[in-house]
Parts: structure tokens; sequence; C-alpha cells
């Protein structure tokens, strides 16, 4: 019995001693491994750890020497290219031929511009004040733009027997002035005004009257008042109003068949606009379209009432009916432009259409030339005798020209 209890002792101390010496063996493995680490010799290495995956020669190497001073490192980097062999990005032979050639290169010292500040003493602190007060300035923006075209002309004309505003074959000059002030506030409303004024004369030798006659005289205003609907259309009142600067005569005849406020036309319709701006913006103008409009046309020479659709004995006249305008201006090219404006009034009984177009040749920035269209039909006045309601005025000229 006593034998027994002490090989049983024995047998313990044996197991206790055992569990020592497995536990010393763990700590001095870790030991060991603490000491590789803090190893000068290993230190250098750990940047290949981090860095992008680099095949290194001497880590298959020392593998396959089993050389243990950096078997941690070399045995990381060794998993590595074993299990993900398309992550190297690199090889250590590039990187030395990489870092001769930039050895080898020479080197510019670099050379810094050093910038002296004068310390400055501020004789009143009270202006660094953090409560002082601060100018502050606000600019409204503009929302109104402004622009115009200058012409002086000298042209050749031509006119039909039966256009209703006088005018002989000639040669003459004419000066022509389009000022635009429009207010639009990329939201909601836009107001478009524009002013046309064109008067062109002539010196008729054959004429033994009239020392100097007219060939073009227009006044006209038309001012547009958009609410925006969609991103191009608008819901538009439109304001036409339409007369002339001086009397107008024919050749050798005293009569007079136009002045100031005879005709005068005002053109009021309600519809919708719609933007027209493609191309790269060298195809721009609008399109009002407008199913009620009221057509008011005074002269205030009694005699010229029949002339221009008004009953006899009356200075006026109202209608209603519907209209049509559109206003485009196409420029392919920067020495050609195309201006058109189509006008189309009718009230079911009678119609006026205008279609007025004009050719710009540019030569030089203020110098161009012009071909001037204008076809025109209008069944309420009188319509000369073996002629049709259709009219037609044309002229070529060459002159000055300014846009701004």
């Amino acid at each position: 019995m006593t034998w027994f209890l002490t090989l049983s002792v024995n047998a313990q101390l044996q197991h206790y001693m055992d569990s020592l010496s497995i536990c010393k063996a763990r700590i001095d493995s870790l030991q060991r491994s603490l000491d590789s680490l803090r190893s000068s010799n290993v230190n250098g290495q750990f940047f290949r750890l981090f860095s992008p995956m680099t095949f290194y020669p001497d880590v298959v190497k020392s593998m396959i020497e089993k050389n243990s001073s950096d078997s941690i490192i070399n045995n990381i980097l060794m998993q590595n290219y074993l299990k993900h062999p398309e992550l190297i990005e690199t090889t250590a032979c590039k990187l030395r031929k990489v870092a001769s050639a930039a050895e080898s290169a020479p080197t510019v010292p670099v050379q810094r511009k050093v910038e002296v500040v004068r310390e400055e003493s501020f004789e009143n602190e009270a202006a660094l004040a953090p409560d002082s007060p601060v100018s502050l300035e606000i600019f409204k923006p503009n929302f109104w733009k402004f622009s115009g075209d200058y012409n002086l002309q000298f042209m050749q004309s031509h006119f039909s027997r039966n256009w209703y505003k006088s005018g002989d074959d000639n040669l003459s000059a004419v000066a022509n002035v389009i000022l635009r002030y429009n207010y639009n506030n990329q939201q909601k409303i836009k107001w478009d005004n524009m002013l046309e004024m064109k008067v062109g004369i002539q010196n008729s030798p054959s004429d033994t009257i009239h020392k100097l006659k007219t060939t073009s005289d227009l006044l006209r205003y038309t001012g547009k008042l958009g609410l925006q609907a969609t991103k191009k259309w608008y819901y538009t009142f439109q304001l036409i109003a339409t007369s002339q600067f001086v009397r107008g005569y024919k050749s050798n005849d005293p009569t007079v068949y136009s002045d100031f406020f005879s005709p005068f036309e005002v053109n009021s319709s309600v519809g919708m606009d719609y933007n027209i701006e493609a191309y790269n913006k060298r195809l721009t103008g609008s399109v009002h379209i407008a199913p009620l409009a009221h057509n008011f046309k005074h002269v205030s020479r009694l005699i010229l009432a029949t002339r221009y659709g008004i009953p006899e004995g009356c200075h006026n006249l109202n209608d209603w009916g519907s209209q049509f305008t559109a206003n485009i201006t196409w420029k392919p090219t920067d020495k050609f432009k195309w201006g058109t404006r189509l006008y189309a009034y009718t009230t079911y009984s009678r119609a006026v259409i205008e279609w007025e177009n004009t050719f710009s040749f540019a030569f030089s920035r203020y110098i161009s030339a012009q071909v001037f269209l204008y076809p025109r039909f209008d069944d309420g006045v009188q319509k000369m005798e073996n002629h049709s309601y259709w009219q037609i005025k044309e002229y070529l000229s060459l002159g000055f020209s300014y846009s701004m």
C-alpha cells in the first residue's frame, strides 16, 4: 500500500514537471520570436509586408536553406507567393533598375524663394476688434439686356405698280435701326421690346415735283409680355404698333399716299409663344400663335380711309380675328445671316400676310451687303386694275452695318 501511494505521487509529480517543461518551451519560443523581431536584421525587412507585393528571390533561397533568422517574415511572404501569385506587382530586380536610374540622374538643387515680410505695427487696435462694423455691398442682378443693329445702306429698289405705300425703281439710300430692350428674370416672366425704324430716301431726276421722296418708311414697335408655361412655351400678350415718319409720294404725282398716322395700326393679341434655339444658337427666334386678336386701324387723313380698307368717312376700323407671328434669325456662318418675319392676321373675311426677308452678307465688321425681299398680301384694300392683292418690294444694298 505504501508502495502504491509512492508510485502515484511520483506520477503526479512527473506530470507536473512535464507541464512546466511545455510551458517553458512555449515561453522560450515566444521569446525567440520577439528577439527575432527586435533584431536589426529583421527591422529592415518589415516594409516588405506593407509595401506593394514584390517577389524577392532571397525569400525563396532562405526557405530552401531553412535559415531561421528571418523565418517569420519570409514564411508570410512565401505563403503569399504560393497562395496569391496574382497579387505580385513587381520584382526586386525591377526595383533595383529604377533605383540605379534615379541615382545616375543629375540632381538639380532646389531653390526656395524666401519672401521677407516686414512686421507691421498697428496703431489702431480697435480696427481689428471682432465687433468692428463691416461694410457689405449687395448687387442686385440686372435682368435687362440691351442690343441693337444699325445699318446705312445704298441700294437699288424695285416696286410693283400696286405697292400700297408708293415707290419708284431707283437708286437710293436707307438707314435702318433696330433697338431691343428685353427683360428676363430667368424664372417665369419675360418682357421683350423691339423698336424698328427705317427711312429710305431718293433723289430721282425724272421727278420734277419732288426733290426728295421716301423709298422705305417704317416705324414699328413690338412688345411681348410672357409668363412661362414650360421650358420653351410662354403665355403671351403681344402688342404691335406700326406707322411711318413722313409723307409718301409717287414720282411726278402731288397726291399723298401715306403719312404719319396714316395709316396707324395697333394689333394686340393673346396666345402662346414658342422659343426657338437650335444648332448651337445659330437658329434663334420665336413663334407667336394667338387665337384671339384685335386690330385697330386709324388714318389721320380722311381722304386715305378707303385706300387702307376703312369705310368712307371714318378714321378708324376695329375688328377681331386671329394672328400668327414668327421672328427667326438663322446664322449658318459668321459672314451670312438671314432674318425673316412672317406676320398673318385674319378676320375670316379679310386677311393680311407680310413676309419680310433680309439676307445679310458681311465683308468685314462694318461693311455688308443686304438683299431685302418683301412679299405682301392684303385683300382689305383697294385693288389696282389688272393687278392682284399680292404686292412685292425688293432692294439690293451695300453699306455700313454695326451690331451691339
